[in-house]
């Protein structure tokens, strides 16, 4: 990691700059061999590759110039570069460069599938992987948000598995991390993983504008996320498709939240959620508060930690 004595949003700032100086153009067959396409999204693909000269395996994500603005290119790469030296967050090499079509960057190559592979619907993920999951991506987010950051976009998609079996997790795709207090204006579309606060940003059919104002980014976003991400590898499906009015899912879990006195006797329960502990519906509310800055932290100082080290038998109540 680059050291330049300068706070963690200065030095992403300071990243961007010296790597659009420095940015290199060169066309990919030049540099590598292409093996095959491992991934596709809306920002472009990821291919396997070997460096012609070092013969080192790597995964080249190639975003094509004429869909990705150069600054956002910049801001992933620099985040992702500088929040590389976790275990727990998908390396990268230090390469990055224009062809004539296209802005790429490499990294770690992570042979395995994504953990939304390995949800059995209706079912989840095996209580022995649960625990191993979920503290490694605890650990990724307190280090992403200890430098001032927020991922944005945490969801079983973006886990990496080195093993099926959870011994080794990695959160990837930094594509929508921002800075935080990094403004909102609106958002086109909303996920089951999206907190309340951000879907009020969401543009309705034939609106052009929000009508909501601004919305600061923070990490409070990603604990909402995060508390979805641990119902859906407990349960194999998602608690709502969107958390707005219109949902009742969402509306059922919302009335329980604002109970004055949240009850965790059963009958008081959303159907969905019948199936938890008390204790584990405690850990739910803490991080999925429907007011963003009553959301608790993820890290080892967390009043839910101590929760999530003891996940499977907080949840244990049907769920064997």
């Amino acid at each position: 990691m680059i050291e330049l004595g300068l706070a963690d949003g200065s030095l992403i700032d300071e990243l961007m700059e010296l790597t659009a100086q420095s940015l290199s153009h060169r066309e990919i067959q030049e540099h590598f061999n292409v093996v095959k396409e491992i991934g596709r999204g809306k920002y472009g693909k990821v291919l396997l590759v070997t460096h012609r000269f070092r013969g080192t395996p790597m995964a080249l994500k190639v975003m094509p110039k004429a869909s990705t603005k150069l600054q956002g290119f910049l801001r992933e790469y620099c985040i992702s570069l500088h929040l590389s030296c976790h275990p727990c967050i998908v390396g990268l090499f230090g390469i990055a460069f224009q062809s004539n079509e296209h802005y790429c960057f490499a990294q770690e190559l992570v042979i395995g599938r994504d953990l939304f592979a390995v949800i059995q619907p209706k079912v989840g993920i095996p209580e022995s992987s649960v625990k191993r999951c979920v503290l490694q991506i605890a650990s990724a987010l307190e280090f992403i948000h200890s430098h001032g950051l927020v991922h944005r976009d945490v969801k079983p998609e973006n886990i990496l598995l080195l093993d099926n079996h959870c011994c080794q997790v990695k959160l990837a795709d930094f594509g929508l991390a921002q800075k935080r207090g990094t403004l909102i204006q609106f958002i086109t579309g909303t996920l089951p993983y999206m907190a309340p606060e951000l879907c009020t940003m969401a543009l309705l059919e034939g609106q052009k504008e929000a009508t909501a104002p601004p919305l600061s980014v923070e990490p409070s976003l990603d604990t909402w996320a995060f508390g979805v991400l641990i119902f859906c590898i407990l349960t194999g499906y998602f608690p709502w498709e969107r958390c707005m009015d219109s949902d009742d899912f969402y509306q059922e879990f919302a009335d329980w939240c604002r109970m004055e006195e949240r009850s965790n006797d059963e009958e008081d329960i959303p159907p969905l959620w019948k199936k938890f502990t008390s204790e584990a519906m405690e850990m739910f509310g803490k991080l999925l508060a429907l007011d963003a800055g009553n959301r608790c932290t993820v890290g080892e100082e967390s009043p839910v930690y101590h929760m999530l080290k003891e996940i499977v038998k907080v949840v244990g109540k049907h769920l064997s």
